[in-house]
């Protein structure tokens, strides 16, 4: 683990009750990884499962915190991304309550401060949803 959870909010702007990112496991320019934890007060459960909202919350918050690491390594302070679009959105299952979700993001392209992502979310091995988003980046 590179970042834990209790050190997260110096990588992304969210805060409580809206942050949906636990720790991040790994971060290379290639590759993001994280690991979140679901509670059952999440404002983005229902039903006892996390939602869709909230696994694509968290696939977009592994961008906000990864490239905010690297950009921390480079330049000293993380810069602020939106979410510009998601595309080819498929949700095979949702994770229960009290259950931990791996989420891997890999960088596929990019122009200026534009980047297409894709993005994964599984649990214990099985694919939970599956998407790309094309993230803006503050410069």
């Amino acid at each position: 683990m590179i970042v834990a959870q209790e050190s997260i909010n110096q990588y992304i702007p969210h805060r409580q009750p809206f942050i949906m990112i636990g720790s991040l496991v790994s971060v290379t320019a290639e590759r993001f990884e994280s690991e979140f934890f679901i509670e059952e007060d999440n404002v983005l459960v229902e039903d006892g499962c996390f939602t869709e909202s909230g696994l694509l919350e968290n696939i977009a918050q592994t961008c906000a915190a990864s490239f905010g690491f690297l950009d921390r390594e480079e330049v000293g302070e993380p810069k602020i991304g939106f979410i510009g679009a998601m595309t080819k959105v498929e949700v095979y299952e949702l994770p229960p309550i009290n259950s931990t979700i791996r989420t891997i993001v890999v960088p596929l392209h990019q122009l200026g401060n534009i980047y297409l992502v894709k993005g994964e979310s599984f649990m214990e091995g099985r694919i939970l949803l599956g998407c790309e988003m094309k993230i803006v980046v503050t410069q």
